[in-house]
Formats: structure tokens, C-alpha cells, sequence
């Protein structure tokens, strides 16, 4: 496969996100986060780490510029650390926190490559969550307020804007299994959040639109091909559910304007969402977008039967504990997640079955592997440069099937802190050694390379 089996405009990037790579969490203004404070807990980092230093990228910013520069890379999709423009969730934008978004996007520019700005890649300031975060409904003017400082300040420099990312881990991840910042364990609750979050888009789009009336702006989903283990009905319901929770939930008030009736049943909030997601609140979400942004990197197989013990953790699937989770035999990253590329093109097909004119991009696709620095310093990641001509390959499939496919962008350009993994998981294309910060590109950075000027890709063997 090489690049020019893609449309000429095909965008292809690469990703990251600031709480993750940034550090300087105690400088220049910048306020405390939920993941500042989460990483405190015990426990709550599988390494026991914090992100305060994890990339230093807030310092070294114009190196990994020039990183993806060299690559070759079209576009570069970072995020904007909420905590660094509003240190307390409300008030007058830190100029610290504006310039230095602004020399990144700058020198973005400069290298021409395009930014694409993420409004909220799950780091939410303290002070809002000490006012009930994402469970309380004026967090979402809160975003709105601040999606206008931003908007007004870098507008100049950045036209493709995303508002949320993956919503259903910030809701689910953070308030109904608390495995993620800000740790909270409210079971179908956990809901509320997910509509504030996804009115907090339809404000954000609204404060965009006013401010840059020229800028393309959407919002970014995490989707899963989901898939009956069996022929039961039992499975079949199973797959529904997760379905509902995972994907329906969000496509469905974003692109048709209503929650999925199921799904609100499965949860048991039915009465909530009748009196609180208000007519003016759906007219709000579902506001046209210009693009969906698609993040895929697994499938999920399941069943019905499981009974949780009594003292399990609670669930990211609250109203369905009883559904199992199976392995199909399929090749695993070291998250442990399957690998199935025709999944990214049944999650495509899903999305664009609700909204069929409406662009879609691949905001994120990537792998973790347990990379080793070789004696001579080169790092071989053959498995990873396979994962991504397999998902190359799938996005030309879904082009070719008639998809309306606009790009595609790697997660992830460098190493990171891996939110609950800590330092534990590496998902680069640049290795990071996080004691000197020195960046080098690994095996698939130069395959990499190759697709990007079209050459044919050095060989994996």
C-alpha cells in the first residue's frame, strides 16, 4: 500500500493530547486538573506515576514540530489543557496558557502542517469538579465560556476545531467505574454526565461558530464494532446493549437529535433524560457539524450470562453487568485489545447510515507494544507497522466501498503517559526515554516516512 492509493486530499496526521504530554502542570498560571488530582490517589496509576513532567512538551514543543516535519505528517491533532487557559474552570483566559498554544500552532504552520485544536481531551479543571463536574449542567456553560476565549485567540491560526473527545470515557470511564479522573463510582448517574458532556459540545459549537464563522468544527466519538459471541437472542441483546452504551448513546443525539428510548431503559434513567434533555437541549447537540471524528482501535465481542461477584469493581456498563466480554482468538496490542481492521469500516458504516453526507475522519488509531531499545539504539516495531498498513488498508476499503473517508491520524506521535497506565504502555511512533527526554523514531516513524512521500515502504522484515 502506498500513500497515492488514497484520494489526493486525504488528510493524514498525527495525534496527541496535552494532559498527556505537555508536564508543566505547576507552571506559568496553569491550574489543577481532575487527573492532577487522581494521580494522588493510591492505586490509582497502574505504576504509581504522574504526568507532571511526562513529555515536556510544553518546553520542547518546536522539537516535536520538527519532528513531524520530517515525517511528513499533513496535520496535527493536539489538545488544549482546559486547567492552563481557565486555571479555575471560569474567568479571564491565562495569557501564559494562550501564547503558548498559540507559538504551537504558529510553528505548526510554519512547517505546513494544519492544527487541529481539541477542546477537551478529559482534563477538566479541579475547581469545576469541586462544583460537581460533568454530573452538574453548568459545567456545560462553563465549556461554552471557555470555548469562546479560545476560539477568539487562536481562530487566526486554527480552522479545524473538535470539541470533545471521546465523551463515553469521560462519563463512563470517569463517573461510573471511576478507573479514570475524576475516580467517581455513581452508576447509571454516570448518564447525566454523558448529556452535559455532549451539551457542552452543542454550546462549544455554537461559541465557534460566533467567534470563527470560517472554522470546519466537529466532535470526536470512540466506537466499537460490536458483535454477538453466538446465535442466542441472550448474545444478541447483549451486543445491543453495549451497542447502545458504547455508541448509540452518542451518535444518535449528535446526528439524529434523540437518545436511543433502549438505552435510556437499559439504564434506568428514562424519568431523568424525559425532564432534564429538553427539547432546546437535543436542537443544541445535534446542530449541524461539519465533520465526525472517529476514534477505533478494537472490537468488542459479547455475551450474556456473566454474574459479577459482589465485591467486583464497579462497571463501565452500568444496567448491564451481566454481559460478558469474550476473546476471539484474534492478535492482541498490549492493552490487550483485538485486532480487527474491517471493524474501523463497520464503525464508518454505522456513523454514516445515521448521517450520510457528513465527512468522517479517523481521529485516532494506534497500538501499544512492548518496544526495546536495541543495543545500537534503534528501536524495531515491526508489529506496530503492521497494525497500521492493516488500518490503512481498511481506510481505503471504506473509500472504496463509498464511504466518505476525509483522513486519517496515528495515535500517537511520541510515547506518552498512558492515563491509568502511567509510563507503562508505549503507543509512539517516537520513542520517548522519559530520564534525558530524548526522541527517537522508531521503525514504523520511518516506514512511516516512506508512505508519506509515497516511496515504496522500507520492508518490516
Amino acid at each position: 500500500m502506498r500513500r497515492s492509493d488514497l484520494p489526493e486530499s486525504f488528510v493524514l496526521g498525527t495525534a496527541t493530547a496535552a494532559y498527556q504530554i505537555e508536564g508543566a502542570t505547576h507552571e506559568d498560571g496553569r491550574g489543577e486538573s481532575i487527573w492532577d488530582a487522581f494521580t494522588r490517589v493510591p492505586g490509582a496509576i497502574a505504576d504509581g506515576s504522574t504526568a507532571d513532567v511526562a513529555d515536556d512538551h510544553y518546553h520542547r514543543y518546536a522539537e516535536d514540530v520538527a519532528l513531524m516535519g520530517d515525517l511528513g505528517f499533513d496535520a496535527y491533532r493536539f489538545s488544549i489543557a482546559w486547567p492552563r487557559i481557565q486555571p479555575d474552570g471560569k474567568g479571564a483566559p491565562n495569557r501564559a496558557g494562550i501564547d503558548f498554544y498559540r507559538r504551537l500552532a504558529g510553528g505548526l504552520r510554519d512547517r505546513g502542517i494544519t492544527p487541529w485544536a481539541t477542546l477537551y481531551h478529559w482534563d477538566l479543571p479541579q475547581a469545576l469538579e469541586d462544583r460537581g463536574g460533568w454530573l452538574e449542567r453548568d459545567t456545560a456553560r462553563r465549556f461554552a465560556d471557555y470555548a469562546e476565549q479560545v476560539s477568539d485567540a487562536l481562530g487566526d491560526l486554527v480552522t479545524d476545531w473538535i470539541t470533545l473527545n471521546e465523551p463515553w470515557c469521560s462519563a463512563f470511564l470517569g463517573y461510573a467505574s471511576g478507573h479514570h479522573a475524576p475516580g467517581r463510582t455513581v452508576g447509571s448517574r454516570a448518564a447525566h454526565a454523558a448529556h452535559h458532556l455532549l451539551l457542552g459540545h452543542g454550546h462549544a459549537l455554537e461559541a465557534l461558530r460566533a467567534t470563527v464563522p470560517s472554522a470546519r468544527v466537529g466532535t470526536t466519538l470512540n466506537l466499537y464494532s460490536v458483535q454477538p459471541a453466538g446465535d442466542s437472542t441472550a448474545d444478541a441483546d447483549a451486543a445491543r446493549r453495549i451497542d447502545g452504551l458504547s455508541n448509540r448513546l452518542f451518535l444518535d443525539p449528535v446526528l439524529t437529535g434523540s437518545y436511543p428510548a433502549d438505552v435510556l431503559d437499559d439504564l434506568g434513567e428514562t424519568e431523568w433524560f424525559a425532564e432534564h434533555a429538553t427539547d432546546d437541549d437535543l436542537r443544541l447537540i445535534s446542530a449541524p457539524i461539519d465533520f465526525l471524528g472517529v476514534n477505533y482501535y478494537s472490537r468488542h465481542t459479547v455475551a450474556s450470562g456473566f454474574t459479577p461477584a459482589k465485591d467486583a469493581p464497579a462497571s463501565a456498563y452500568p444496567g448491564s453487568e451481566h454481559v460478558r466480554f469474550v476473546k476471539t482468538g484474534a492478535p492482541v496490542t498490549q492493552m490487550g485489545w483485538e485486532i480487527h481492521p474491517d471493524g474501523m469500516v463497520d464503525v464508518l458504516r454505522q456513523a454514516n447510515a445515521l448521517a450520510p453526507s457528513l465527512p468522517l475522519y479517523i481521529t485516532e488509531n494506534g497500538a501499544a507494544y512492548p518496544d526495546r531499545v536495541d543495543a545500537d539504539g534503534r528501536i524495531d516495531d515491526g508489529a506496530r507497522t503492521e497494525y497500521l498498513e492493516a488500518h490503512l488498508e481498511a481506510a481505503r476499503d471504506a473509500i472504496d466501498s463509498g464511504l466518505p473517508l476525509g483522513g486519517y491520524f496515528i495515535w500517537s506521535l511520541i510515547d506518552n503517559w498512558e492515563w491509568a497506565w502511567g509510563y507503562s504502555r508505549r503507543f509512539g511512533l517516537v520513542h520517548v526515554d522519559y530520564r534525558t527526554q530524548r526522541r527517537t523514531p522508531k521503525r514504523s516513524a520511518a516506514w512511516m516516512a516512506d508512505f508519506l512521500r509515497d516511496a515504496v515502504p522500507a520492508s518490516r522484515a
